[in-house]
């Protein structure tokens, strides 16, 4: 009787608990069902963030807008999804802007906050015009919510006849909507502001007249004077340095209020760059203190590297620091002058990103913002190196994130600016600055940019094979034939106009139908790591070119990106780690918090901050300076994708002369993870087919898999998604 009495309470535990398991996924399945966000024309937003971001910009109290062409959001925008519904559902529409609505064709009157919806299958119209801000909706209902899926045009081409006929829309280019993680209804993509946290001072002294605060270390944000008091003017300099922000007449921002407060906390309305900020307040004004609000993008770092060598993680973690800085609602350069989008920056910043934070949303939102509208009438900001950026970018980012759908939905923009760089060849079928053109390369004293030069033709050619990738993925066959057919003439005019023998390097520049014979680093070092060249040349680059101090050196972090990621392809990782702890670790030793836009060994105290003509006009906080994330990410760790989002990869691992290190890195399914010595690596995966590729003075071994003899010490591995590996071997 009790065994029975037993077994029917865990019959009916067991019924109350499977009763509750189906209301639980009942109420999963109508949370799903209610994932509606704001939406938009794809572009627009990022557009329109941009200008409002750029914008802001000041030198010395002086609005700095940008100098090139700045491109609009379209002010009225269609948006509709057609739904099949089994039952009606009431659903709520937000909208920024005026608004109508319809339904299959009928238009509801005024401008109705909830329809409701019959059961049936059913088209549902919103039509917005807002010139201020963008044209955005939020709908939800139990089935019916906005999300990418629904199509939006800019132009519908629909008229009615004399009859009341609806006429032929099939000419009108519908896209699907863009979006950004604005899930409320109340949450307005207009309004949308990068978040804040409040940071104490280090130290705060009496000075020159005025109270200098340092806040420890290169920083970014608003500055907050507590219990405020009086009447009078106040000025506050900021400066990346203690030099720079005590002297008052030459400090690149600052800012000088008009004071009448009996009280309270003050903040400044607009945010800056500083380690320092030199406060000079009348008589009658005082405060107890002054902090700050550090304002930031929220990215969690998902990779990461540690190694036996200190200097080198330092190195790490100030890169990482300068990113993080350099990373807001976009990737800009720097964070104390521009606070621009410049596409070259924003170039590096996307490969950096790949092997940190690994985020989808700020590389679209870049190249969206940067790309702009068509027309096109004018290089991206105004650079022709930058221009051809931006399509390697696009590029990247498939193979990085697998993301085909965002590459197929740009491929129209990728044809028109593809359309203006080729009408801007000259007579030999190469591109050279035309007027209004700029040929900028890098910051380099002396750098000729007369005639077609070689390093532009390099990005041109690597660009035309971007868009043949790119042609094909959209199943544009006939487009991937011509632009693979416009590269490969490039690349031949490349080498039969630009290869020097005797010099066995490529040289700078083809002027007035002739090469000249001056070598520079740009050209080479790229023709390496887009392998374009074979293995002997590479080594007789490597030598005559790259190693040879007589070529003039590059002084930017910018360029010796490409110049240390040349040096790791041709497996130079011991020169490279000695190169990175004194070039990088140099800034350091002078005291640097972040990475510099240039740094030149040469110059001395505060010759370092000077640029532009300007005592203080150099950026020590500029993305460019942060590439050993990507460095040590892809060529020491070895890590790189070979088929889009990971589906296959390559792990090679080069400690540069390191006992040992290991680190993580991102991918769409997760992190790589790897351990390295001198005998023993470590390494799990949890995507795709990988190919660990080692050299070895004798045959690795493992009990997870099987080595395969590629001669001269090489030898691979197969690796296997969600399979923990541990190999012997001895390094070379």
């Amino acid at each position: 009787m009790n065994t029975g009495l037993q077994n029917l309470k865990f019959k009916i535990q067991n019924l109350k608990w499977a009763i509750s398991f189906i209301a639980f996924l009942s109420l999963c399945q109508t949370a799903l069902a209610q994932k509606a966000e704001w939406v938009w024309y794809p572009g627009d937003y990022e557009i329109w963030l941009s200008n409002q971001m750029q914008n802001r910009r000041t030198e010395r109290g002086v609005f700095f807008p940008v100098f090139w062409k700045i491109d609009n959001h379209y002010p009225l925008i269609d948006f509709h999804k057609v739904f099949e519904l089994t039952e009606p559902e009431e659903v709520e529409i937000y909208v920024q802007g005026q608004y109508n609505v319809k339904l299959d064709g009928k238009a509801f009157e005024g401008y109705p906050r909830k329809i409701t919806v019959p059961a049936g299958k059913h088209k549902i119209n919103i039509k917005v015009f807002n010139q201020a801000q963008v044209p955005a909706i939020f709908v939800r209902g139990k089935k019916i919510v906005s999300d990418s899926t629904w199509l939006v045009t800019f132009e519908d081409k629909e008229w009615i006849d004399e009859t009341g006929k609806t006429s032929d829309v099939s000419t009108t280019k519908w896209m699907n909507a863009g979006m950004w993680n604005f899930y409320d209804p109340k949450q307005l993509p207009s309004d949308f502001k990068l978040p804040v946290k409040p940071a104490e001072a280090a130290t705060s002294t009496k000075e020159s007249g005025g109270t200098l605060i340092d806040f420890g270390k290169e920083t970014f944000g608003y500055i907050k004077l507590h219990n405020l008091k009086g009447r009078g003017k106040l000025a506050i300099y900021y400066g990346e340095s203690r030099e720079e922000a005590l002297d008052t007449a030459h400090t690149e921002t600052y800012d000088k209020l008009n004071i009448d407060q009996t009280g309270g906390d003050y903040t400044v309305d607009l945010s800056k760059a500083f380690r320092f900020v030199n406060i000079i307040a009348d008589a009658g004004i005082s405060f107890d203190k002054a902090s700050m609000l550090y304002e930031y993008a929220d990215l969690q770092d998902k990779g990461g590297f540690k190694c036996n060598d200190e200097e080198i993680n330092k190195i790490y973690d100030v890169a990482k620091y300068t990113f993080h800085l350099s990373t807001k609602e976009f990737f800009i350069d720097g964070i104390k002058r521009d606070r621009w989008v410049w596409s070259g920056d924003a170039y590096q910043s996307y490969l950096m990103n790949y092997y940190l934070t690994n985020d989808n949303g700020t590389v679209k939102r870049t190249t969206l913002s940067l790309r702009g509208k068509d027309p096109v009438t004018s290089h991206i900001n105004t650079i022709m190196d930058y221009t051809l950026y931006w399509f390697l970018g696009v590029y990247d980012y498939y193979l990085y994130s697998g993301d085909a759908a965002f590459v197929k939905d740009n491929y129209d923009r990728m044809k028109s600016l593809m359309a203006y760089v080729l009408g801007r060849r000259n007579k030999d079928g190469l591109l050279e600055g035309l007027p209004g053109d700029w040929v900028f390369i890098d910051w380099a004293e002396g750098l000729s940019k007369q005639g077609a030069v070689s390093f532009e033709q390099l990005l041109f050619a690597r660009s035309l094979e971007t868009m043949a990738l790119v042609a094909d993925l959209v199943q544009e066959k006939e487009d991937a034939g011509m632009y693979a057919g416009l590269a490969k003439d490039v690349k031949k005019k490349l080498f039969d106009l630009y290869w020097n023998e005797q010099k066995q390097a490529i040289v700078h520049s083809y002027v007035n139908g002739k090469p000249t014979d001056h070598v520079t680093r740009y050209a080479n070092m790229f023709a390496i790591f887009f392998d374009y060249l074979s293995d002997a040349q590479k080594k007789n680059i490597k030598n005559t070119v790259l190693l040879n101090n007589s070529v003039p050196p590059i002084t930017t972090p910018y360029m010796r990106f490409y110049e240390m990621e040349a040096l790791c392809a041709l497996g130079e990782q011991n020169y490279v780690t000695k190169e990175m702890k004194s070039y990088w670790g140099g800034m350091l030793k002078l005291g640097a918090t972040s990475f510099w836009e240039e740094y030149n060994p040469k110059k001395s105290g505060a010759e370092h901050y000077a640029m532009y003509g300007r005592k203080y006009g150099k950026s020590l906080c500029h993305a460019w300076g942060a590439s050993p994330l990507y460095l040590l990410g892809k060529y020491y760790l070895g890590v790189k994708p070979t088929g889009a989002g990971y589906s296959t990869y390559t792990i090679e691992p080069a400690l540069g002369g390191l006992k040992w290190m290991e680190g993580k890195v991102p991918t769409p399914a997760g992190n790589i993870e790897l351990y390295c010595s001198t005998n023993n690596i470590k390494v799990s995966s949890p995507v795709g087919t990988g190919k660990l590729v080692l050299k070895s003075k004798k045959a690795p071994s493992s009990k997870e898999g099987s080595f395969v003899n590629k001669g001269n010490n090489v030898y691979e591995l197969t690796l296997e998604k969600d399979k923990k590996y541990e190999i012997k071997y001895q390094a070379l």
